[in-house]
């Protein structure tokens, strides 16, 4: 198979070990000399020098054991043959791969390997992608000496069952497991603990007994989370994607990036045709190093699903039936009914939603339809309804709206304090290289209402978890900065450089304030006193320190206040500008970030320039020809509000579904059902579209051209690996649109686009597709002051000059408990699910996942009746719910959590219009409610479904 780009050698090839960093050390292998750093193995420093060693049980995403001796050499001053996996590089060492004893010897190892072998390589699923196979001829084996005996493979020996064979596992949706043809090389054991941390594999038995086991009757029902490291680490056809197994071998790979969370994985779509056979993630991805999670690597399914929609639809009511049309039709109905909402209720009566699972391209060119074409700033994005206030915070004390470092960062971190986060279900990849950091000796913070599997971790070292009431956030971090300030634990040095000495100096006095100490916030926060001020010292005191944090940090009505008390945090322990450190946003979708920097906000430009900066606005104007208007436009609270006061009339989301994933739904719902035209582009009629006027159907990842930016500011690259299967990419849909009202628009392909983004937005002005082609990927800035990206941010000062203390006083949300509400419902989501679910639930990880459930704690089921998987009654001010229950100590009593990524569930029912002072971010982390037993889904819930079926309907075909 052949790369769409050709990138170095160890971006692809197997160099048999990890790399190491240390001392140049040189050598000579076979006569070649090279150089390697110190730490380097033998086998390692021979395939840098173009030199193949035979192998089976080495490979560089884990640390050898030597194991398989296949590896074996002979070096010059050395006694025996060592395995050159496990020894290491010296000064001077001459190295021979190849003699007549090491052939002789290799050869019988090999002929062992396959005496207790299958020899069905013709029907072999890993038939010419076979480790074992490739060795037998590396060595040249063309013969077994030894006779058949017993052996793991024959179902049956002399006519009786063997006791030694052990049936193919076939429980997992996406891969099997075929014990008969394991060498027992341990490599899926070493990856799944290693690569992944989760110790879900191990090794029953010893000698030739031995055997892998996911300690469990299956892999299934085991700890095995999916992620596919194992699969990948075989050598054999042992644990194979069931999707090769049924397809056959792929012909050609393409590199693009995962649409799933805000880790922005590398991966290669392997293909036959345009048939995608399987999806593998890429050594050269820069964001995820060669790993993945069960979403990236296993859940595409979704772009074939017979749901989806592949023709254009239009209907004159909601009531009425779906009818498919042309292209040319659907357009001229929809630029007829815009250009008529426009005449006559003026261009601030129409508006845009764009994603944060399109690309950058496809986002700037909506943002761009709306201020360009439709005349006005109504734009917005679910990436405010996630992340506005990081936006926000990091802005004002920093002065950018991002995160600081790449994630390469956290191998340097000493202690990681992660609030409001769950890495391990909403950024897996990311959650395996912390894991990896704090088996090593990191020390570990957590800040959650939860008790996250991040602390379940096995190997790691001091951790404290502080189980904060929802709502509470900026109580606790002033808490701490509180005892980082009176026991004066910060780093007086870092902040007379580099922040603003006046402003510190307030902050200092408001925050020693006894009020603020963790024992006068205890009976307020839930957090002890004791394990509060030990997570500030230990955080203080640790000569790297990290905050990672996540939606239970910015979707709160203080959700910008605790970002800028975060930033207050790293800033006063100059945990800022280096590896290891930082503020880091863990973006919730592929491209939150992405849609940030497009300007999709209704006050901002593309490079978060507001719309009155006559400076930026005529920069546009200039390069789009047409005035702009420079007051902000509409968030979509407020378009839904106009839409009920029938001033709003015409909306076009894009990839995104508003229904179900926005707060307070029957408000939602109301705002929909006033406009006159709603526009629905996307991959399926979710449920947005009960509410459409029209539906023009979208193109999935696999069948566009693009560029993603994930939550370290990395622009990745996204490459079609087929035809859209609706005939057009998301971007030729809107430029269609826009073209149909007279826009004019002339892209022929979307490096074009970024030429444009590059030539307007400061940021990407040195981004191009053929960069990003050559390095892999690139992170903003990326201009001529930083001509090759930024990996970290603020290295030598701020982006706003010297950083700003601003003082962080807590307000406690509107939303409070009582007698009618006694309970608190926070919010999240769960690994094999993502978002509202539209993709995941079309995808095979509905067998992890196969409705929301509510976590309350046993003592709150316990004095309502409720017992695991009963069915309750979730109320709260705005509405009410009901869903199975599972009870769990991993909620703290007075606390309740759910998932949102079912409709049939609609979560978001019961969750209130509050929001966040600064940017209307929804409050969706904390909702008084009550739970009580019921006896199955809500007259609510049942109505919604036979609304939403008849929404549906299509009329057939004539």
């Amino acid at each position: 198979m052949k790369d769409l780009i050709i990138p170095p050698l160890d971006w692809t090839q197997d160099m048999g070990t990890p790399a190491r960093h240390g001392a140049p050390v040189t050598l000579t292998v076979d006569g070649v000399e090279v150089t390697v750093p110190a730490g380097t193995s033998v086998l390692r420093a021979a395939a840098q020098a173009g030199i193949s060693i035979p192998k089976l049980c080495a490979t560089d995403s884990v640390e050898p054991v030597g194991s398989c001796r296949l590896c074996m050499v002979e070096i010059e001053g050395m006694r025996g043959m060592p395995s050159s996996c496990t020894t290491p590089v010296a000064a001077g060492m001459q190295v021979h791969t190849q003699t007549p004893q090491l052939q002789k010897l290799r050869r019988g190892v090999m002929e062992l390997y396959i005496s207790d072998h299958p020899l069905d390589c013709l029907t072999c699923a890993a038939n010419g992608d076979c480790e074992l196979q490739d060795m037998a001829g590396a060595v040249g084996l063309r013969e077994v000496r030894y006779t058949k005996g017993e052996n793991h493979f024959e179902v049956r020996q002399g006519g009786e069952a063997n006791p030694c064979y052990i049936p193919k596992d076939i429980s997992n949706p996406y891969f099997s497991y075929d014990p008969a043809k394991c060498i027992v090389c341990m490599r899926c054991v070493r990856a799944c603990e290693e690569v992944q941390g989760t110790f879900a594999l191990t090794v029953d038995g010893r000698g030739f007994e031995a055997r892998i086991s996911p300690a469990a009757d299956n892999f299934l029902s085991s700890d095995c989370v999916s992620c596919g490291a194992c699969v990948q680490a075989c050598p054999t056809a042992t644990l194979v994607e069931k999707s090769v197994e049924e397809i056959g071998t792929p012909e050609r790979k393409v590199v693009t990036t995962c649409a799933y969370c805000g880790v922005g994985c590398s991966f290669e779509a392997h293909m036959r045709g345009e048939e995608l056979v399987r999806m593998v993630p890429w050594k050269g991805g820069a964001a995820n190093r060669g790993h993945s999670c069960v979403k990236g690597r296993f859940a595409y399914g979704y772009a074939t699903h017979r749901d989806r929609i592949l023709k254009p639809m239009i209907r004159e009511k909601v009531s009425d039936p779906w009818r498919e049309v042309s292209w040319e039709e659907a357009l001229g109905f929809t630029a007829a009914r815009l250009n008529a909402a426009r005449a006559t209720h003026g261009a601030d009566a129409l508006g845009v939603i764009t994603s944060s699972r399109c690309t950058n391209e496809e986002t700037y060119l909506v943002q761009k339809l709306a201020r360009a074409v439709f005349g006005t700033n109504n734009t917005d994005t679910c990436a405010r309804v996630c992340h506005s206030p990081t936006g926000y915070g990091l802005k004002q004390t920093f002065g950018t709206s991002a995160g600081t470092q790449d994630f390469d960062s956290v191998e340097d971190t000493d202690l990681a304090l992660v609030i409001g986060a769950n890495p391990t279900d909403g950024h897996p990849v990311f959650a395996s290289r912390l894991r990896k950091r704090l088996r090593a000796g990191a020390k570990l913070i957590v800040v959650d209402p939860r008790r996250i599997d991040l602390l379940e971790s096995p190997h790691i070292g001091d951790s404290w978890h502080l189980p904060l009431r929802p709502g509470t956030n900026v109580a606790v971090l002033v808490a701490l900065a509180h005892v980082i300030v009176t026991e004066k634990l910060y780093d007086a040095a870092f902040i007379a450089e580099r922040c603003d000495g006046d402003e510190w100096a307030d902050y200092a006095e408001f925050v020693s304030n006894p009020e603020y100490a963790p024992e006068a916030v205890e009976s307020l926060t839930g957090v002890p006193a004791d394990t509060l001020r030990e997570a500030a010292r230990a955080y203080a005191a640790a000569p790297n320190a990290a905050i990672y944090y996540g939606l239970g940090v910015t979707e709160h009505s203080q959700g910008s206040t605790t970002v800028i008390a975060i930033a207050n945090l790293a800033m006063m322990t100059g945990n800022i500008g280096r590896p290891g450190v930082g503020v880091n946003p863990l973006r919730g979708q592929n491209n939150v970030q992405g849609s940030c920097d497009m300007g999709s906000f209704p006050h901002e430009l593309p490079g978060y320039r507001h719309v009155a900066d006559d400076a930026a606005r005529s920069l546009f104007e200039k390069a789009w020809g047409v005035a702009l208007s420079s007051e902000p436009g509409l968030r979509i609270p407020n378009m839904l509000d106009a839409a009920v006061a029938g001033q709003f009339k015409a909306l076009y989301v894009q990839g995104e579904d508003i229904l179900q994933s926005d707060p307070d739904t029957r408000h939602v719902a109301a705002g929909l059902a006033a406009m006159d035209l709603v526009i629905v582009h996307d991959l399926f009629l979710n449920e947005t579209a009960n509410y459409a006027h029209v539906f023009l159907p979208g193109s999935s990842f696999l069948e566009k051209d693009g560029t993603f930016t994930n939550a370290e500011r990395r622009i990745n690259r996204v490459r079609r690996v087929m035809r859209p299967k609706n005939g057009y990419a998301d971007w030729e849909v809107t430029q269609l649109l826009a073209n149909a009202l007279g826009a004019g628009w002339a892209y022929t392909h979307p490096r074009e686009i970024m030429a444009e983004i590059a030539a307007t937005t400061p940021g990407f002005a040195n981004v191009t597709y053929e960069m990003l082609d050559a390095r892999g990927s690139v992170q903003w800035p990326c201009n001529e002051a930083a001509p090759e990206g930024s990996p970290i941010m603020h290295v030598d000062g701020f982006v706003r000059g010297k950083g700003r203390f601003i003082r962080t006083a807590y307000l406690p949300t509107d939303e409070r408990t009582g007698p009618r509400f006694p309970l608190l419902l926070t919010t999240g989501r769960i690994l094999s699910q993502y978002n509202v679910g539209a993709q995941t639930r079309r995808t095979e990880n509905v067998a992890w996942h196969a409705e929301d459930r509510l976590e309350i704690h046993p003592t709150d089921a316990e004095n309502r009746g409720i017992r695991e998987g009963d069915w309750v009654r979730v109320a709260s001010r705005a509405g009410e719910t009901t869903l199975r229950a599972t009870v769990t100590d991993r909620v703290s009593p007075g606390v309740v959590y759910t998932t949102f990524h079912h409709p049939d569930t609609q979560a978001n029912v019961v969750t209130t219009d509050n929001s966040d002072w600064a940017t209307n971010c929804p409050e969706y982390k904390v909702t008084a409610v009550q739970v009580a037993p019921s006896n199955g889904p809500s007259a609510w819930q049942e109505d919604y479904t036979a609304q939403a079926t008849a929404a549906r309907r299509i009329e057939a075909a004539e």
